[in-house]
């Protein structure tokens, strides 16, 4: 794709690390959509709500991207989730994906990053006290916050929303004004990219796992994009040989042809504190 037009789509700084990357090992000319307002397919704090998955929003910014840049004949765009791990429920994940579409050959990749270096945190505050303590915790003022309304125990935007927070004095005083309309304040990370450093990581991540993904073609048609999608368990014990819960097999996948393939892990066997007969 040397030289080929790239439109990005995003408000938020993201071309600092998806653009260097694509241009060197994509050979694109990246050129940010501006004016695009991609808070309007979503915002972290809760006063769009995103529609459909973070696939399809991705893929909907891409589609706005285009309008601004006919010309273009890629599109890229990332979108993130934040919430609960789902094995440690009391740590919190960040999944990042970056979603490449190529109109001239009919492609979409799509890279993937999950990590639980995320700042990613909330507190229903009601002294200022209380929320500066938060912010500095969170790690401002190099990562941002946002402070809201509350009303019956929840978030409430629609009251009050200040994203915009750059100091303590500020953050100080919009604590203050919050917390005089209800009696409390709701602040949290700001996850927008351009505001928090551990976030723009996890996108550059993921960008990279795209790069890759691009460089892995499908056996059957040669499709790029050929990647593990889960694992097979059942990797024997190496005591008495029945299949333990550990995985034996990595399992691949195309998105074009269907394809799919299983690639053995490099352990030949499973220790038996793993084996449901040996130690049951």
């Amino acid at each position: 794709m040397d030289g080929a037009r790239a439109v990005l789509a995003t408000m938020h700084g993201k071309e600092r690390v998806i653009a260097p990357l694509a241009a060197r090992f994509l050979g694109l000319d990246v050129v940010v959509a501006e004016g695009l307002d991609t808070d309007a397919f979503g915002t972290f704090s809760r006063d769009v709500q995103r529609i459909g998955t973070p696939r399809e929003a991705a893929r909907a910014k891409i589609a706005a991207a285009f309008r601004h840049h006919p010309e273009a004949r890629v599109g890229l765009a990332s979108e993130g989730s934040f919430g609960p791990h789902p094995s440690l429920p009391f740590a919190a994940l960040d999944r990042e994906l970056v979603v490449m579409i190529d109109r001239e050959r009919g492609l979409e990749l799509v890279g993937h990053h999950a990590t639980m270096a995320t700042n990613f945190a909330h507190q229903v505050v009601t002294g200022v006290d209380a929320g500066l303590a938060f912010a500095a915790k969170a790690g401002f003022p190099a990562h941002g916050v946002i402070v809201m309304s509350v009303l019956d125990g929840a978030p409430a935007p629609q009251l009050a929303l200040f994203k915009a927070v750059e100091t303590e004095t500020d953050l100080a005083e919009v604590l203050a004004r919050t917390i005089a309309l209800t009696g409390a304040a709701h602040i949290e990370t700001d996850m927008r990219a351009h505001r928090n450093p551990k976030r723009m990581r996890a996108i550059k991540r993921a960008m990279i796992d795209l790069i890759r993904r691009s460089r892995s073609f499908c056996p059957a048609c040669a499709r790029p994009g050929f990647a593990m999608t889960g694992r097979a368990s059942g990797l024997p014990c190496a005591w008495c040989s029945s299949p333990t819960p550990l995985a034996r097999a990595e399992v691949w996948t195309c998105e074009g042809c269907g394809h799919c393939e299983e690639r053995p892990v490099s352990a030949a066997s499973a220790d038996p504190m793993h084996c449901e007969e040996c130690n049951p």
